[in-house]
């Protein structure tokens, strides 16, 4: 696990820990670093803005503002179903290893006779993904760019197997004609262009914060699409 996910992953044990927190040692053990090294996270979170303090004493550890943690959820079998249809859409696609997260913690809160019966309703259910898809490592480096606004640099190979290397500043993740693209403003040639994810053949993210360009600079979308807030 890079240091990017063990970032997002502390927070969100922080969070399904409640008031109870946890120790430095209990997070070290999760994650298998050093407890110097959650401490160096921890601190980086607060410097983020990430509501978590060390409580002092007994039975100390790190916990989180109340604000910040979600009360309980209840999942429907079938609002289950659309989550693992929707994983098995884009497996293998940007975000999707945070979808089967979401899935996992939608099954781990249900009762064994409603998890039966979501796999009851979830084997009446076939998908036929076919969109290529680009590297794990690539995907990785595609969504943390797109979710932290840092410029990315990319090694992309044309249509015409022409390779170029180029810094981007990311605007959209889109799924269009059969290919996810990553659309961004291109340091090289000064201009916005749709990079076809499975060209990527590898991506660096960088310290730089991006540029943030408005989406509809990259002009109206087919009638057809829509961001996911719209749907």
């Amino acid at each position: 696990m890079n240091r990017t996910d063990r970032l997002y992953a502390i927070r969100e044990e922080l969070r399904r820990a409640g008031p109870a927190g946890r120790t430095a040692e209990r997070l070290a053990a999760t994650f298998e670093v050093s407890t110097r090294t959650i401490k160096r996270d921890i601190s980086t979170l607060q410097h983020s803005g990430f509501p978590a303090w060390a409580r002092p004493g007994p039975g100390g550890g790190y916990v989180v503002d109340p604000g910040a943690t979600l009360p309980p959820v209840n999942f429907t079998e079938a609002e289950v179903a659309g989550l693992a249809a929707a994983a098995a859409v884009h497996r293998d696609q940007p975000f999707a290893e945070h979808l089967r997260g979401a899935l996992n913690k939608a099954l781990s809160v249900m009762d064994s006779g409603a998890r039966e019966r979501a796999s009851s309703l979830t084997d009446r259910i076939w998908i036929d993904a076919t969109a290529a898809p680009a590297s794990a490592k690539v995907e990785r480096s595609l969504e943390h760019a797109l979710n932290e606004m840092r410029v990315i640099t990319l090694d992309y190979v044309d249509h015409k197997s022409a390779a170029t290397t180029r810094r981007v500043d990311p605007i959209i993740l889109a799924l269009t004609r059969g290919h996810w693209y990553f659309v961004g403003h291109c340091r090289l040639t000064d201009g916005i262009r749709w990079f076809r994810t499975d060209r990527i053949i590898g991506a660096r993210l960088t310290k730089e914060r991006a540029s943030v360009i408005p989406v509809d600079a990259i002009g109206a979308p087919p009638s057809s699409a829509s961001s996911l807030t719209d749907r």
